[in-house]
């Protein structure tokens, strides 16, 4: 673990890292501390070979009510420069976030407010609770979701976001789960064995393979048809065929054995 204030970061024996928003008394609200706190994290975890993926959750009722309150107070006191620099200090952790090297799964319960839907957005995956609430609420408070914006369109598309920007509706997490936001919802109770069946199957694929697969969607983008882009997906496959997990894997399947990578379940650390 980690010596945060807003956060904890436990780093699983079994080769990845839960991040958790840990100020429960505020509901895991973001101030300016949490938001640089977090890209230290993600900075270590980007640096650290020995982990496979980032599971992003949140202490607690909620996931994250978004903005706190006494930090937005402070926040309109200042002038235009000054909230341009934090701005850009939001932007650093989304684009941080979004960039980082290994798969990232957001685990989502209770409230997930303003920049929360931002945090969930730029991972790679998210699942939730059915009974979720979440709110792209910046209009109710006279701001817009300026910084995070990309982020959701990306992840829930542009019609949708619109809506939800514009009325701030609060949707839940089926609704979620409808709009390709959330990829699977269940009751609040299964949450945490939900978790762990992500991971158990997460744990399944080679680390070297996730990561490169990542790097290649992101090249990929929306698909768009380019001599480049293929140029590029070509040497994609090539690069990992001849890699050592590449190598392994090919290996471990024609001799119908585990790749190395794959931990025996009675190998397995116990779980925290």
């Amino acid at each position: 673990m980690s010596d945060f204030s807003t956060l904890e970061l436990i780093r699983d024996p079994r080769g990845f890292a839960t991040l958790w928003l840990s100020r429960e008394a505020k509901n895991n609200a973001f101030n300016a501390q949490m938001i640089r706190e977090l890209i230290i994290a993600i900075d270590q975890i980007g640096n650290d070979a020995s982990l496979r993926f980032m599971v992003l959750r949140g202490r607690g009722r909620h996931f994250s009510a978004g903005a706190d309150l006494a930090w937005m107070q402070q926040s309109a006191q200042l002038d235009y420069n000054t909230n341009l620099d934090d701005a850009r200090e939001l932007a650093e952790l989304m684009y941080n976030l979004a960039r980082l090297k290994v798969p990232t799964l957001a685990v989502v319960q209770g409230a997930a407010f303003g920049g929360a839907v931002g945090l969930i957005s730029c991972c790679d995956m998210s699942i939730g609770a059915d009974d979720a609430q979440l709110c792209l609420s910046e209009v109710r408070i006279g701001l817009a979701p300026a910084v995070i914006s990309p982020f959701v369109v990306q992840a829930m598309g542009e019609r949708a976001t619109r809506r939800y920007a514009l009325t701030a509706e609060r949707f839940s997490g089926e609704r979620a789960r409808e709009l390709g936001l959330l990829a699977e919802t269940c009751p609040a109770a299964h949450l945490d064995a939900e978790v762990e069946r992500w991971v158990d199957n997460l744990l399944l694929n080679s680390p070297q393979a996730m990561c490169a697969s990542k790097e290649l969607l992101r090249e990929v983008g929306n698909g768009e048809l380019t001599p480049a882009l293929r140029r590029y997906c070509e040497g994609a496959i090539a690069r990992i065929r001849v890699s050592a997990e590449g190598q392994e894997g090919l290996r471990a399947f024609l001799e119908k054995r585990t790749p190395a990578w794959q931990t025996p379940a009675s190998d397995k650390e116990p779980r925290p």
